[in-house]
């Protein structure tokens, strides 16, 4: 795959996302393409894939919920293009050719609720166009070959992929119905051609609307050559109801788990276990069943995420364990070595080297030495109802089970905390921490309680 000096060395591309619809069949509040595949809005998925182009200029083409999509994409050098009403497909491209004014060379035409267009699919498309002289092809379009075609829109081709025809299903004949290579609507169009083109369109349709696949036509009617490419159907699938979104989502995961066991991650039941688009795992890391990664985690060498455990948003060193039915929460970085059990969950908890809470704790807002030892049942009580407090526990410390540790609170590094006691003030380096009760014991008090207890019994039951 060429680098991205490379690219930059052949014609500049530009890129129009057309984002612009309504997209009721989702019933959402959330526009259509900020909807999420593996924790990322599907639009940032498809604008990360084309980042590999390193695009001259970017055009989302909005419409309804444009300020979702404005606040989305702020800060990036995307330009936003509205489309106002909606009147199909190319009307919504020609409404990006303000933002292109002046650019001269290959425009790529997507849309945004297709998540899983790869990086290479797109070069191609851009490649049938870029380099191939005045007789070469001016227009490049994306087909697949579904198992049934359905009402996709038909691709007559010649052997060489010189587009003869492009026809919707309605308006196909049944020699043509019986032709399986189908329309993706992706397009690759010479800068140069494509507004000109646009604006010629018709709406002679029964939906009275400007179809973006129509140009091939009105080219080839002034002597432009289109070439067609096959892409594989799961890079072209959009999403446009909750079904296809779950099917969008089992795809890509499909996609990400092959990934990492190709980097040498063991997946012990890839079915089970779900990634996000930034998992990061390193080499000899082994996950077993049923863990589900948020954003935001990134392990070391040789990590072990055992059964059931859910992470988001932290940092695992070198060697860690966690789980099994562990939960990490945003802010956790565990050092190399560092072990976190059953039923324990961290929040902006740091561990250093081979530190370990084995089972039964929280650990929230919370800073533990290297090899400290937290017991069963500890709590950092970090929240008064109004703000969150510290708690930092030195080197080597041992917390006693079922302590509370009461927030802001030093725990020094050697320092012993007694099993059941509750922390209030900060505890010296290598001292015992003792807060409980003194044990008191009656002999016989138990005997004579069950006694008078069961006479108290018989006598309820006698009355009745």
């Amino acid at each position: 795959m060429p680098d991205r000096a490379e690219v930059s060395e052949s014609p500049p591309v530009a890129a129009i996302i057309l984002a612009a619809g309504k997209g009721t069949r989702m019933r959402s509040e959330v526009h259509k393409v900020l909807h999420p595949i593996g924790g990322r809005p599907m639009l940032l998925h498809l604008m990360s894939a084309l980042s590999e182009l390193a695009p001259a200029r970017q055009v989302v083409v909005v419409g309804d919920r444009a300020d979702q999509l404005e606040r989305a994409l702020a800060g990036t050098a995307v330009q936003l293009a509205v489309q106002s009403p909606q009147l199909g497909t190319g009307h919504a491209a020609l409404q990006a050719e303000a933002a292109l004014a002046g650019f001269e060379g290959t425009v790529i035409v997507m849309f945004g609720d297709t998540p899983l267009l790869r990086t290479g699919t797109m070069r191609r498309m851009v490649a049938a166009v870029v380099g191939t002289g005045a007789d070469g092809p001016a227009i490049a379009v994306l087909a697949f070959r579904p198992a049934e075609p359905g009402a996709y829109g038909r691709i007559i081709a010649d052997a060489d992929g010189t587009v003869q025809k492009m026809v919707e299903a309605k308006d196909a004949t049944a020699d043509e119905l019986a032709i399986d290579l189908c329309n993706s609507g992706l397009i690759a169009v010479r800068s140069e051609i494509l507004f000109s083109l646009l604006r010629k369109l018709g709406n002679g349709n029964s939906a009275g609307e400007y179809y973006l696949p129509d140009i091939v036509m009105l080219a080839a009617g002034e002597g432009l050559r289109t070439v067609v490419l096959e892409g594989d159907l799961e890079e072209v699938i959009g999403v446009n109801s909750r079904a296809e979104l779950a099917g969008a989502e089992a795809l890509f995961q499909k996609r990400r788990r092959a990934e990492l066991m190709d980097a040498g991650v063991t997946l012990v039941a890839p079915e089970t276990v779900f990634l996000s688009w930034d998992t990061d795992l390193a080499a000899d890391s082994l996950v077993e069943p049923h863990v589900v990664f948020g954003p935001g985690v990134r392990a070391g060498h040789g990590a072990l995420i055992r059964a059931h455990s859910h992470l988001e948003g932290a940092v695992l060193g070198n060697g860690v364990e966690v789980g099994p039915f562990a939960r990490l929460r945003p802010g956790t970085v565990l050092g190399d070595g560092a072990k976190i059990g059953n039923f324990v969950e961290t929040k902006m908890a740091v561990l250093g080297p081979g530190a370990k809470a084995n089972h039964l704790t929280y650990l929230g807002d919370v800073e533990i030495g290297a090899k400290a030892n937290i017991g069963a049942g500890t709590i950092t009580c970090n929240y008064d109802g109004f703000l969150k407090y510290r708690t930092v526990i030195g080197d080597g410390a041992f917390i006693g089970s079922n302590s509370a540790l009461v927030a802001p609170v030093t725990i020094g590094a050697g320092a012993i905390v007694a099993a059941g006691s509750t922390v209030t003030r900060d505890v010296a380096a290598d001292a015992l921490a003792l807060v409980r009760p003194e044990q008191t014991e009656r002999p016989g008090w138990a005997a004579q309680f069950r006694a008078a207890m069961q006479a108290r019994k018989q006598s309820r039951e006698g009355g009745r």
